[in-house]
């Protein structure tokens, strides 16, 4: 009796060793230059602040400073409160939060509101008006510096936090209502419908049906506002002129100016310009797995 052996579909042969591929080994070393490109920079800054005044002109390149110094960080606290006393570390990081928080709050509910009226709801006029707000991508923030200058002074409301975070409510970062549209339309319009049938008005299927949806989207703009505001100085620099308000990017350009008379203390900037990029860098690490997971549906899809 002959016993006939049959194959079973899933299982799946091993994939064969694959070669030497020097196109595979060309991508790996341009990926290793680029991260090199990227990194060499920041590595720099870092040790540049944990040297002292006699470590930073010499030659030759230098990464591991010896012996490290941590405390520039606190020093450079010091000397600034030394130039004005009510630029304290606190005081300066709050108004930094503040303006950030409060702008990437705004932006966020706006671009939501805007996103939403352009994917879900059919009026007269919304693709051309879809397509403005999408030309207005290619004017130069310069342009309007002026005008907009002209009008917070108008209002009487120059050297406060007012041009800086209101209008964050009327959606001014059009990028982030195509990306916020473009994850609305990936959502099923059966969704809603079920709600409506259920009793639920807009408000409370936006509230609390699409939003819980389009939370990688949500994340990934709230990152990039507030980078975008964190990272803000033509902003503070324009319409704040007391010192104990600006922010931590304006401060250093302050500090800077103050000791522009003196030699050139590179560890003390280094160290105000290490604070700076940290926390960017760990909210882009916390969030990095929902961030590329928004840019790509809401970039893509649609």
């Amino acid at each position: 009796m002959t016993v006939v052996m049959q194959r079973d579909p899933l299982l799946v042969d091993p994939p064969a060793r694959r070669g030497f591929d020097p196109r595979r080994v060309v991508v790996y070393l341009l990926l290793i230059a680029g991260v090199a490109f990227i990194l060499i920079p920041f590595l720099w800054m870092v040790s540049t602040s944990l040297k002292t005044q006699d470590q930073l002109f010499v030659r030759g390149l230098n990464f591991i400073p010896n012996p490290a110094v941590p405390g520039n960080y606190l020093e450079v606290w010091n000397r600034l409160l030394s130039i004005n006393p009510q630029m304290t570390f606190w005081r300066i990081m709050g108004n930094t939060l503040f303006i950030t928080v409060l702008a990437m709050v705004g932006e966020i509910t706006s671009a939501s509101l805007v996103a939403y009226g352009f994917s879900r709801f059919r009026w007269r006029g919304r693709d051309a008006l879809f397509a403005v707000m999408l030309a207005t991508i290619m004017i130069p923030g310069i342009v309007t510096r002026v005008p907009g200058f002209l009008i917070w002074r108008q209002l009487g409301l120059l050297d406060t936090y007012d041009p800086l975070t209101w209008p964050s409510l009327f959606a001014w970062g059009p990028l982030y209502v195509f990306l916020m549209r473009q994850f609305f339309m990936t959502i099923p319009r059966e969704i809603e419908e079920a709600a409506i049938m259920d009793g639920a008005n807009v408000i409370q299927v936006f509230v609390y049906i699409m939003l819980p949806l389009v939370k990688p989207i949500l994340l990934a703009i709230g990152v990039l506002a507030f980078q975008a505001n964190w990272n803000n100085f033509q902003g503070p620099l324009l319409y704040l002129s007391t010192p104990e308000k600006f922010p931590l990017a304006l401060a250093m350009r302050f500090f800077d100016q103050s000791l522009s008379k003196e030699a050139p203390q590179w560890q003390f900037m280094m160290s105000m310009a290490t604070m700076m990029a940290a926390p960017i860098l760990l909210l882009y690490f916390v969030a990095q797995k929902q961030f590329i997971e928004g840019i790509n549906i809401g970039g893509v899809k649609g």
